[in-house]
């Protein structure tokens, strides 16, 4: 199965990034692009351990649907989301904090299979996985612009943190 890692360091904490990264809020706002929205199970807010989301989104011009849910959640270190219903084969999305002195480093390690055996092994070769960097890329792009900026307090109760 292929495995994507990207590593993004972040002027801020572990907690608000972990929240961050476990808002559909900014989620919605990092898809934008392909207009996803979640549409069921958690809709809003810090999604949580057991608690599922379905998205619906535009790739590749098809509308599609995939649900995840939360299968680890050790806050503020650690989450997993896999998806249960979906469009891929499988898939898992690990997601690290590491506390440094006066910064985060965020590893994002998504591990998936496509469905449609060898022609979904080449589609992953020739597309997918270089859309797949793309998409995680910029998503956490905007966690870093949002945690480093001060944005986070639209999204985040600040009292929190």
């Amino acid at each position: 199965m292929p495995v994507i890692e990207i590593v993004t360091h972040i002027h801020s904490t572990a907690e608000i990034c972990f929240d961050l990264s476990a808002s559909i809020e900014l989620h919605q706002l990092s898809t934008s692009r392909t207009n996803e929205k979640a549409i069921a199970g958690v809709t809003k807010g810090i999604i949580q351990l057991n608690e599922t989301v379905t998205w619906q989104a535009t790739h590749f011009g098809i509308r599609q649907k995939l649900t995840s849910v939360i299968s680890r959640y050790e806050r503020p270190h650690h989450f997993r989301d896999e998806q249960v219903k979906g469009a891929f084969k499988k898939f898992t999305h690990d997601h690290f904090f590491e506390d440094k002195k006066g910064f985060v480093i965020m590893t994002d390690r998504f591990e998936y299979a496509s469905p449609l055996g060898i022609f979904g092994k080449i589609f992953n070769k020739l597309v997918l996985t270089n859309y797949l960097k793309k998409f995680l890329t910029e998503r956490n792009q905007m966690i870093k612009e949002f945690a480093e900026s001060g944005k986070w307090k639209e999204l985040l109760d600040e009292k929190n943190y």
